[in-house]
């Protein structure tokens, strides 16, 4: 029989991060505490946003309406990473960026704590920016998915190809 495996990635699901944001913006336009403030969240670049408001406060109320939707379409906040509000003429910006992948830090991080904390016979490669998990117990597999759940990374992790 042949090993059982799944990988371990750290990926973005874009649509829903984009169906996040315009939550956020509808949000922002509708509530009256942002109304005539020229408060607005976007899109800027591939991977990051950008908040625009005309005080600090707003800029962080904004963030923290973006962050709930985040939550509630299942992004993990690990993946965003949002700058200090900074003065830009006299309007206030934060600059936020989304993270993808594994670096090869945290992937060794990874396979160390299975390795050491996982059951015996589970083999972990490191592939680019994701893990192969394979072992010939899909026993073993399932308890280091609990273990890796478990732990706290400073990172988002899925779970996928699974066989």
């Amino acid at each position: 029989m042949a090993d059982s495996s799944f990988d371990i990635v750290s990926k973005l699901d874009r649509q829903e991060a984009d169906n996040a944001l315009n939550q956020a913006a509808k949000e922002i336009a509708n509530r009256y505490d942002f109304k005539n403030t020229g408060a607005k969240i976007e899109w800027h670049g591939e991977d990051g946003i950008e908040i625009t408001a005309n005080a600090d406060e707003r800029a962080l109320a904004i963030l923290d309406v973006f962050k709930e939707k985040l939550i509630k379409r299942g992004i993990s906040l690990k993946s965003l990473e949002t700058g200090d509000p900074r003065q830009s003429g006299k309007e206030v910006k934060v600059n936020g960026t989304f993270s993808e992948g594994i670096s090869s830090e945290q992937a060794k991080k990874v396979s160390k704590l299975i390795r050491d904390d996982g059951p015996k016979g589970v083999k972990v490669q490191i592939q680019g920016d994701e893990l192969r998990v394979s072992s010939k117990k899909r026993d073993d597999l399932q308890a280091v998915i609990a273990l890796v759940k478990g732990a706290d990374l400073d990172f988002p992790v899925q779970f996928t190809n699974r066989r």
